[in-house]
């Protein structure tokens, strides 16, 4: 690694102790972007890389609430406002007993350049708690909902901080946490995105990150020659992300052969299509969190404990969760013929697994492409300022015309000869935007002179 990058990640960890997600995330932004920062002086003597790393705002309270027995539970709440230089802050909430502070900075640090590539006007953020839906009632949750959002709305609005959904976050606990916005803040606004369609949702929004995808994953095989049509894929995870692109990839000729959950990976031979898209949202539904029932219902393959990756396929798609594809699994891809990975998961692959598929295959990271699901949220956000509705069509046009600009720019910015440096091209792509936008909108200029005014009052008669 080069010194000057070293040097800048050991401070980085110095300054963040602990805190190996977000390490993670920057290190590879910072790799990528390091040749391009270094040959402009002006970023440099302006310290954006140094201002990008360090949120513009954290805020951490306590989320107390009375569970069903009567029994008071705390649990800790998170909002990290990263970086606001193209718009305002725009990023999910997340409720998931995994999440820490650490993983809230990588997200919010990755939401930042992944929300510059939509061409969109928003800024970076997120947020969440360590409070998991899993196990609780709906009285539960909308309790704890209520008391979340008793503290987060002093930090958000429709002009300063949008939050939308994520992991543990769908359309109930938005809809808790906007009707406890509203009662607070006396005012219907657009504050949240993922609401329903009857009060200011957007359609297509909870497919929009497995569409963009896809659409995603479609350019890429363009480029070579390729189409979606006649691959056969493998897609991890079984939640809104991979129903969306298992949805979108039937629809334009492709086969899915693998779901995956905590308890192992299904591989259906026959392809996930049909009435076994819709058991996905059943299965989602029944709040177990496991694949194996659809093995039994299906005849399929169950597999225990491991990740799908093993299967050999011509395409691979990581919708589950960060790490969730390491560099053993890469090589495995490789190995059965995997000649793509498109990552719809937020860091779904290690360093490690980013190293080796980069050398060997085509590979884009998450930032790029699964932007269609803020994409969406951005499209929602306008949709509520006109106080109008789009139809699906529109919607989805407008989608698949903010993928195809990004992967233009992950070429424009990552193309090596015949070969495209996904990654590179995506933070790069990223980073220009917002840095140009920071140097816009600068603290003071370098050759600025204070001056200092005296002044005199005539004496009080």
């Amino acid at each position: 690694m080069n010194a000057d990058i070293n040097k800048f990640i050991v401070d980085l960890e110095k300054r963040t102790p602990g805190e190996s997600e977000f390490h993670q995330a920057v290190e590879e932004v910072i790799i990528s972007v390091w040749d391009y920062y270094s040959k402009n002086p002006r970023y440099i003597k302006a310290k954006i890389l140094e201002r990008m790393v360090e949120p513009e705002r954290v805020i951490m309270f306590r989320v107390p609430w009375v569970d069903d027995r009567g029994d008071v539970q705390i649990n800790r709440g998170y909002r990290v406002e990263f970086n606001s230089a193209l718009g305002p802050y725009k990023g999910g909430l997340r409720f998931h007993a995994s999440v820490t502070l650490s993983i809230l900075k990588f997200l919010g640090f990755e939401q930042t350049f992944k929300n510059s590539l939509t061409t969109l006007p928003m800024g970076g953020g997120k947020g969440g708690s360590d409070f998991s839906p899993k196990g609780k009632t709906d009285s539960e949750i909308m309790r704890f909902c209520q008391s979340f959002m008793s503290e987060l709305y002093r930090h958000i609005g429709p002009n300063t901080d949008v939050p939308a959904g994520d992991i543990g976050v769908g359309g109930r606990e938005i809809g808790y946490l906007f009707g406890q916005y509203k009662r607070l803040k006396n005012e219907f606004t657009g504050v949240l995105t993922g609401k329903g369609l009857a009060w200011g949702g957007s359609l297509i929004r909870p497919e929009a990150t497995g569409f963009g995808a896809v659409y995603f994953a479609q350019h890429m095989l363009h480029r070579i020659g390729k189409d979606i049509e006649g691959q056969t894929i493998s897609v991890s995870g079984f939640g809104n992300v991979a129903w969306g692109t298992i949805t979108k990839i039937n629809e334009l000729g492709g086969k899915v052969v693998t779901i995956s959950g905590p308890d192992g990976y299904i591989y259906d031979a026959d392809g996930i299509k049909g009435d076994k898209v819709e058991y996905l949202l059943e299965l989602r539904a029944t709040n177990n969190d496991i694949v194996q029932p659809y093995a039994q219902e299906f005849g399929a393959k169950f597999i225990s404990g491991k990740h799908p990756w093993e299967i050999p396929v011509n395409l691979a798609i990581p919708c589950a969760t960060e790490n969730e594809l390491n560099a053993e699994d890469a090589k495995e891809l490789i190995k059965n013929g995997c000649k793509m990975v498109a990552e719809a998961s937020n860091m779904g692959c290690t360093a490690g697994a980013v190293e080796i598929l980069s050398e060997h295959i085509d590979y884009a990271p998450g930032k790029a492409v699964n932007a269609g699901g803020v994409a969406v949220s951005g499209l929602e956000m306008s949709q509520n300022s006109m106080r109008y509705n789009w139809l699906r069509e529109e919607v989805d046009i407008r989608l698949k015309h903010i993928m195809k600009e990004i992967h233009e720019t992950c070429v424009t910015y990552g193309k090596d000869g015949n070969k495209v440096d996904y990654v590179k091209g995506a933070n790069i792509g990223g980073f220009v935007k917002v840095a140009d936008a920071m140097l816009a909108q600068e603290l003071c200029k370098s050759n600025h002179k204070y001056r200092l005014y005296i002044f005199i009052y005539p004496e009080i008669q």
